[in-house]
């Protein structure tokens, strides 16, 4: 894949995006590539994003240079909702020129940047221009996050008929066993479920269960 930057996101905002962005800079960081993660845009903070500290703590590394300098959280609102919402309640709109500068600035010093959405894909940004007509616009390979809780099924279903919609391509569909349940009836049905759905509609995807990391 010559884009090296991924867009990572999922069935919802408890999905585990967060979580499942560290575990996939950590197993690319073993097969040795030099990662980085990036909130393109974080709610719900002021300064600083605690997805972004999540990030540097399930990867075992302090905060980066690139954190520093603001480029790993290029727009941060104050309140804990969708983007669109959060941009009017703070009266200012999301710098979409800021975040790609700083998006190709990481893309420029490593080798993977993983760029973690705010929410599911559809996810409004503007009152017109949804999450997933970002990934379509940029081009991005989309890593999916979904996982085997009850509802999670037709959750995933919606976001892959909007995505083969729009022609993006998904690279890897992360299924995140976190936390853990005792009865796993459903997450393993599930997780059957999409792998064959998978099969049948994006043969070229890679699956990859996520486990429990220790936070």
């Amino acid at each position: 894949m010559e884009n090296n930057i991924y867009f990572i996101s999922g069935i919802d905002t408890d999905a585990g995006k967060s979580y499942c962005t560290a575990f996939f800079a950590c197993e690319l960081i073993r097969s040795g590539k030099r990662v980085i993660t990036q909130k393109f845009i974080q709610t719900g903070n002021t300064g600083h994003s605690e997805d972004i500290d999540l990030h540097r703590q399930l990867m075992g590394i302090g905060m980066t240079e690139e954190d520093r300098e603001g480029l790993t959280m290029p727009e941060i609102f104050s309140y804990p909702c969708s983007p669109h919402l959060a941009a009017r309640i703070d009266n200012r709109p999301i710098d979409f020129g800021k975040i790609e500068r700083a998006t190709q600035e990481l893309a420029r010093r490593y080798d993977v940047v993983l760029v973690e959405g705010a929410g599911g894909l559809m996810v409004p940004l503007t009152e017109d221009y949804l999450t997933i007509d970002y990934v379509a616009e940029k081009q991005y390979p989309l890593i999916f996050v979904t996982s085997g809780k009850l509802g999670s099924i037709n959750h995933t279903l919606l976001s892959f008929e909007a995505i083969r919609n729009r022609g993006i391509q998904v690279d890897t569909v992360l299924y995140n066993l976190y936390p853990t349940v005792e009865d796993t009836t459903i997450q393993e049905d599930t997780m059957q479920y999409i792998r064959r759905y998978l099969d049948k509609y994006f043969p070229d995807t890679k699956f990859m269960i996520v486990p429990e990391m220790i936070i």
